[in-house]
């Protein structure tokens, strides 16, 4: 009780409890702060303790506590630490208390040998925790991971027995008996997916005889064996998504253990029966394949050593081992396939991508200059889509490959893809405004050639707000700063539309840019600010003289309304405080910006709507429905309040529904599902017609898109 009472007295501000509670170390080594003679001190050392130092000691004497536990709780104790610290994932409390039920040397499972979750917590002395959340278990601090990565005398071989335990799982007998079509690990079998994904990773790091003797089990009928199933069907970059990820036919143990690197694993099987090397699985991957997938380089020399393999191979696909070493940055094995004379470097997959061409997409500057030093490799070849390694590599933003790639004299700068676009232009789209200098300083590049869609290299990064690109091209005579593309959009609509507004600004500094130019849907740059509530770009664009801010689009919506209908009550109130303001345009369903508003739920704009005296509160849409109709049928009920006290309507007179039946504050059985009137929201559903249909009185009024539900607000609008 002394000692309780001490700590309690110590003085905590600037601490946070919050992180004392939460650490629990505290609790575990109250002994090691009260060992202090003085109040400083102990403060000092709690500090300490809370910011993770110090804690050496307090580890050390805790696990000198769970090694001095009675009968097998001392050992279970250390081995939830050499799990906890050395898995290749965090694991789940399932997961956990399965593999430490696994006896090493036993056949099948005993499923009384496995503990209870609160029994591992209790043997580690609160080193470790339970996360309700996750369901998983972890250490208490990542300072204990350090603490017992730095001292590695405390575990004795901890991957090679945790190896261990993973392969006598899989080959007990109740998994073996387990179907090869399952396609998930059953509740049953909690620590099936981490055996069968990890124990070659384990294997790998430190590996023992019986290690390797459980594994040439397991391997001898792999292509039979749950584990091949759930390893391929949970590891994401295994197969295409054009082929069945979870069928492994064909994919045999000398798959496995290319795939997972197990060099003495693979020699032992050949050594065991003749095996077909060069033997496809579903997907035309041989082993060598994964080998050079997955980045084995021992086991691509082991397999290269052979006189009867092939190592160039192409899957399904068309990737050979050499394309998929390339793809993934494999250096050394880049090599050693370019060693050999039987391997074509330059070989195009289905996509037509050869080797180079992966690479220098993805950023592997290094295998890009191997390739580049020979002869046989082509460093323009466009793929299917048209795009090139410069393409690629521009679009990707790799300068070092860009450099060497436009030092070359057989590279062509201003290649164009089947969409049209080049290198400048995939550039200009990503934003690396240092590639882009390099091509621009090119005579042979064309700065403003368009694509496909009409979109030249300034849309593009006016667009996606590239600012310092835009700046570079507007900065040049023979870029046309106000080119339309196919859809009618100039950069200035895209940038207005997207809210860049340096670049906005940029442009409309430009005496040559259009600011009022509509697209093919009749929406200028104004209204995709307004439609967008891009505030401060439609503040730049309303102060100028020649901007229109009542053009209609093709649908007759006027920036007032888009604004209105989206809720952007700034741009509504600038729209407003212009003369030539009309807040009653119809568009061609009839509706005005107070109807949209008012169906929309926009109060606040329907407030300023309804102040001023050119705004007709009742005016009905080609549907018949006025804005109060609107507001009522989804549920807006401070709006059918506001919009009854301007038209001065008494209940049961003055408004009319399309019928002819005169509806104001409309009953629940007559509401659409899913409004927002939480008065209504339980009292019963929609009477529906046998068809299944709302009754005839109640569906909505025709718009731009009538499909559209109202209730789905956003996207109605």
């Amino acid at each position: 009780m002394r000692k309780t009472i001490t700590l309690v007295n110590l003085p905590l501000v600037g601490y946070s409890l919050t992180r004392i509670h939460r650490f629990l170390l505290v609790s575990l080594n109250i002994d090691a702060v009260l060992e202090e003679a003085t109040i400083h001190r102990r403060k000092k050392k709690l500090a300490e303790i809370i910011q993770g130092n110090g804690l050496r000691d307090a580890y050390s004497a805790t696990l000198a506590r769970i090694k001095a536990q009675k009968g097998s709780k001392s050992a279970l104790g250390m081995e939830v630490l050499m799990w906890l610290s050395h898995s290749e994932r965090p694991l789940s409390a399932n997961e956990l208390c399965h593999a430490l039920g696994v006896e090493i040397g036993s056949t099948d499972q005993n499923p009384e040998n496995i503990p209870v979750t609160e029994t591992l917590l209790g043997c580690t002395l609160g080193l470790v925790t339970a996360e309700p959340s996750s369901c998983t278990v972890r250490l208490i601090h990542h300072t204990l991971q350090e603490y017992l990565s730095s001292n590695t005398d405390i575990f004795h071989s901890p991957h090679s027995m945790i190896a261990e335990v993973c392969l006598t799982y899989l080959n007990f007998q109740c998994i073996r008996d387990l179907s090869h079509a399952l396609r998930w690990p059953a509740p049953a079998t909690p620590f099936l997916e981490y055996a069968s994904c990890y124990w070659g990773t384990h294997a790998r790091r430190e590996s023992t005889e019986s290690v390797t003797t459980l594994a040439l089990r397991l391997l001898g009928e792999f292509d039979k064996h749950v584990s091949s199933r759930v390893l391929l069907s949970l590891k994401r970059d295994n197969w295409d998504w054009l082929h069945d990820r979870s069928n492994s036919a064909g994919f045999t143990g000398l798959h496995g253990t290319a795939y997972l690197g197990m060099v003495d694993a693979a020699v032992g099987l050949l050594e065991i029966k003749e095996w077909d090397i060069n033997a496809t699985d579903v997907a035309g991957n041989t082993a060598i394949s994964w080998a050079a997938r997955k980045g084995h380089g021992a086991m691509v020399n082991m397999l290269l050593g052979r006189d009867d393999v092939t190592p160039d191979t192409a899957d399904r696909d068309g990737r050979t081992p050499l394309s998929w070493a390339a793809r993934n940055g494999y250096e050394d094995i880049v090599r050693m396939f370019l060693e050999r004379v039987d391997v074509t470097p330059d070989s195009g997959d289905k996509d037509g991508r050869t080797p180079l061409s992966w690479a220098a997409g993805n950023r592997n500057g290094v295998i890009v200059k191997i390739l580049l030093c020979r002869e046989d490799v082509t460093p323009d070849t466009a793929d299917k889509d048209g795009r090139t390694p410069l393409s690629w590599a521009a679009g990707n933003w790799d300068r070092g490959i860009v450099k060497i790639l436009l030092g070359r004299e057989d590279v062509t700068p201003d290649t164009p893809d089947k969409d049209g676009r080049t290198p400048l232009s995939w550039v200009a789209g990503t934003g690396c405004e240092e590639i882009a200098g390099m091509l621009l300083e090119r005579a042979d590049v064309t700065p403003y050639t368009a694509d496909e869609d009409g979109r030249t290299p300034l849309s593009w990064a006016a667009g996606t707000g590239r600012e310092g690109i835009v700046k570079m091209l507007l900065e040049r005579e023979d870029v046309a700063p106000d080119p339309a593309d196919k859809d009618g959009r100039t950069p200035l609509s895209w940038a207005a539309g997207n809210g860049y507004e340096e670049i906005v600004k940029a442009l409309l500094e430009r005496g040559d840019v259009t600011p009022d130019t509509a697209d093919e849907d009749g929406r200028t740059p104004l209204s995709w600010a307004a439609g967008m509530g891009r505030e401060a770009i439609a503040k730049r664009l309303l102060v100028r003289a020649d901007i229109t801010p009542n053009t209609a689009d093709k649908d007759g919506r006027i920036p007032l309304l888009w604004a209105a209908g989206m809720g952007c009550e700034g741009i509504v109130k600038m729209l407003l405080e212009r003369g030539d303001a009309a807040p009653d345009t119809e568009d061609k369903s009839g509706r005005t910006p107070l109807s949209w508003a008012a169906g929309m739920g926009r109060e606040g704009i329907v407030k300023m709507l309804l102040k001023r005296v050119d705004v007709t509160p009742d005016t009905k849409d080609k549907g018949g429905r006025a804005p109060l109709w609107w507001a009522d049928i989804c549920g807006h009920v401070r709006i059918v309040k506001m919009l009854q006290e301007r038209c001065k309507v008494i209940q049961g007179t003055g408004m009319t529904e399309p019928t002819g039946q005169t509806v104001l504050i409309r009953t629940p059985e007559k509401r659409l599902p899913g409004v927002a009137n939480r008065r209504f929201r339980d009292q019963g559903p929609v009477p529906q017609s046998a068809a299944g249909n709302y009754p005839r009185d109640l569906a909505p009024a025709e718009s731009p898109e009538p499909s559209r539900h109202p209730s789905k607000r956003i996207r109605w609008f």
